[in-house]
């Protein structure tokens, strides 16, 4: 075990793991930051998406080792009251069916939008490839980060 400090959604925290134990789990376990989901902890499922420093990152084969220093921000963090534009996209288009997967999607279409403004549906299938959804809501998705660029 080793004693880290993680800035967490604008918060400094003290956690004690492995230097090997995958942010995911420190996130749930230790922060009860419960949002960020396990899928299937090989990184291609995109359930467990984090912000760190910026970029969409998978938090399932993410050491906590490696995040010091680094800015993480969970969908709890994304926004105050839910008010981010991809939030209110996604409630306006009806987006989830189970949900599992939404914090995820809505991470990986967050970092898209803080780079480009004004995606393409070919820029959106880029950024959002790896993003898996089970109940297939993917033309939903696609309008809501359409209808989140344009309210940005």
């Amino acid at each position: 075990m080793a004693d880290y400090t993680i800035n967490v959604n604008g918060k400094d925290h003290q956690v004690s793991a492995d230097p090997d134990t995958p942010l995911l789990w420190v996130l749930r376990d230790e922060l009860s930051l419960v949002g960020t989901k396990y899928g299937c902890g090989i990184a291609q499922c995109g359930a467990c998406t984090i912000h760190l420093d910026g970029n969409a990152m998978r938090s399932c084969v993410l050491p906590i080792s490696v995040v010091a220093n680094q800015k993480i921000v969970t969908i709890e963090g994304l926004s105050k009251g839910m008010n981010h534009p991809l939030q209110e996209a996604w409630i306006e288009h009806d987006v989830p069916q189970c949900g599992y997967c939404q914090a995820g999607q809505i991470m990986s279409a967050a970092a898209l939008l803080k780079e480009n403004k004004n995606p393409t549906d070919a820029d959106i299938d880029a950024a959002m490839h790896g993003n898996l959804c089970r109940c297939a809501t993917y033309t939903r998705i696609k309008k809501a980060i359409k209808t989140a660029a344009k309210n940005s």
